[in-house]
């Protein structure tokens, strides 16, 4: 079983991490902005070594397709009521210091914190709420099971790594991974699953948020293009003994009506289902997912919009800024139009 790695945080790293999100709390900076990205990378230096160590050898090792890193200190009356929606959030400043420890522990992974100008408003930092409305989507916002998926899978600059902090979750409603490596499928299913036979569309929440707000917007004329004509990619790739996965069931199909292929893509979730974790984000834990070696989910629940409901922070990381030069706006934009 490809076991989560784990560090718990001591009372001294916590001491550290506390002492350095006093100074920036301090500040005139939104933890969410690019600017404290671009200027604050220097202050990784600052975030306990022990932390800092597990982080770049999770990055670098590859050992495990998750890990948590366990024990900031959130105060649940500190917090405020749970937000009715993101923009909510984002407007009032919620869980400013959680944001600048989830931005600090995300400059430690290797490589760069970037966002969509598709989602939230283009901001780095996400708030992961239930959305009155939208209780039947498959997104953070809703209720369902979120059925398994690589993170944007539909889109050649996915992250890298996926991060979730939780602010608050009194109902123990836990994230499902499942990684690559515990799957067992024959040969046959195997070969065809390396080849470009699968569709990924994007998913709602790309289309939707949008559309809402800028109807003309570039980035929304792409991803329409991104829906309406998919171009076909592998489920899996990489080192054949030690594959990659891309996967997105509930907005993929497969490219023709082969029934082989159909079949083992059945197969391959069939297996996902059965090597599924569910991790519980605590309060104050950050899970850490490697986008290319596990997908993930979330089991279902019901919301009671009265303040005390489930909520995450959420950050993406990838490797290397640069291959999505033509969908930002400079070499130094973090957001991907």
């Amino acid at each position: 079983m490809d076991t989560p790695l784990s560090y718990t945080m001591s009372l001294a790293d916590v001491g550290e991490l506390e002492s350095l999100v006093d100074k920036l709390d301090s500040l005139e900076i939104d933890p969410a902005a690019p600017y404290f990205f671009d200027q604050a990378w220097d202050l990784t230096a600052m975030v306990p070594s022990g932390v800092r160590r597990f982080l770049a050898e999770f990055c670098r090792d590859e050992r495990a397709a998750t890990c948590t890193v366990r024990g900031w200190p959130i105060g649940d009356r500190a917090l405020g009521p749970t937000p009715a929606n993101w923009s909510e959030a984002a407007a009032q400043g919620r869980g400013r210091r959680e944001e600048f420890v989830l931005g600090l522990l995300a400059m430690c992974l290797t490589g760069e914190t970037f966002s969509w100008s598709t989602l939230q408003g283009g901001r780095l930092l996400h708030n992961v709420v239930p959305i009155a409305g939208d209780e039947q989507e498959q997104s953070g916002h809703g209720q369902v099971l979120l059925e398994w998926h690589t993170e944007d899978g539909f889109h050649p600059y996915r992250c890298d790594y996926l991060l979730l902090f939780g602010m608050r979750n009194p109902d123990h409603v836990p994230t499902l991974v499942s990684s690559v490596r515990d799957v067992r499928l024959d040969e046959a299913d195997l070969e065809l699953l390396r080849q470009p036979r699968f569709h990924i569309m994007p998913d709602n929440e790309h289309l939707r948020q949008m559309a809402e707000k800028h109807p003309g917007h570039p980035s929304l004329l792409r991803a329409r293009k991104m829906r309406d004509e998919p171009r076909a990619v592998p489920v899996l790739f990489g080192a054949p003994e030690s594959p990659y996965l891309r996967i997105d069931p509930y907005f993929m199909r497969c490219a023709d009506d082969d029934p082989a292929v159909e079949t083992a893509l059945r197969r391959l979730i069939d297996e996902m289902n059965r090597v599924q974790q569910r991790i519980e984000v605590e309060p104050g834990t950050l899970l850490v997912v490697d986008n290319y070696l596990a997908v993930h989910g979330r089991a279902a629940f019901r919301a009671r919009f009265d303040g005390t409901d489930r909520w995450l922070k959420k950050a993406l990381v990838t490797r290397d800024l640069r291959v999505s030069r033509d969908m930002r706006e400079s070499p130094s934009s973090r957001v991907i139009v």
